[in-house]
């Protein structure tokens, strides 16, 4: 079993649109970044290249975040790996991102190929405290464990 561990972090700015996992969320800032700046997916994929060694998101650059976490999911497969499971926690002050969750762990699961209780997606907000509680950008923090398809035919 390999593990990885993922973080990202935008800026919220005027005139984007907030996409996080995928999932468009009405608000009055959007992230400033690279493609939708979507930091959900990019903790999640630097967590599964971190698990298994084929570096980070930087060496990738397709337009949006959910094309390149299915390009993740087929380099992933091309090691011989198989995602057993990913938490991720989201950390915004605003807005609330409960009602969002769900179709944000569909999309992740669609894109991966696997099944939608292998993935829990979380939020949390600092309290007003540092840049994320005073609503000046949005992180995200994912893990995730592979196997190999080998040790999941001998474990099954």
């Amino acid at each position: 079993m390999r593990v990885g561990m993922g973080y990202d972090v935008h800026k919220l700015v005027e005139g984007r649109d907030l996409i996080i996992g995928g999932v468009k969320i009405p608000h009055t800032l959007g992230l400033l970044g690279h493609s939708d700046a979507d930091v959900l997916l990019h903790a999640i994929m630097d967590a599964l290249l971190g698990a298994a060694a084929l570096g980070d998101i930087g060496k990738h650059f397709p337009d949006t975040s959910m094309k390149l976490l299915e390009h993740v999911a087929g380099l992933i497969a091309e090691k011989g790996y198989i995602v057993e499971n990913i938490d991720a926690t989201i950390i915004a002050q605003k807005p609330k991102m409960r009602p969002h969750i769900e179709q944000m762990e569909k999309n992740i699961a669609a894109a991966l190929k696997i099944s939608e209780d292998q993935i829990n997606v979380k939020a949390t907000t600092e309290e007003g405290l540092g840049f994320t509680g005073t609503e000046q950008g949005i992180s995200a923090q994912a893990i995730c464990a592979l196997t190999t398809i080998y040790e999941s035919s001998v474990s099954g």
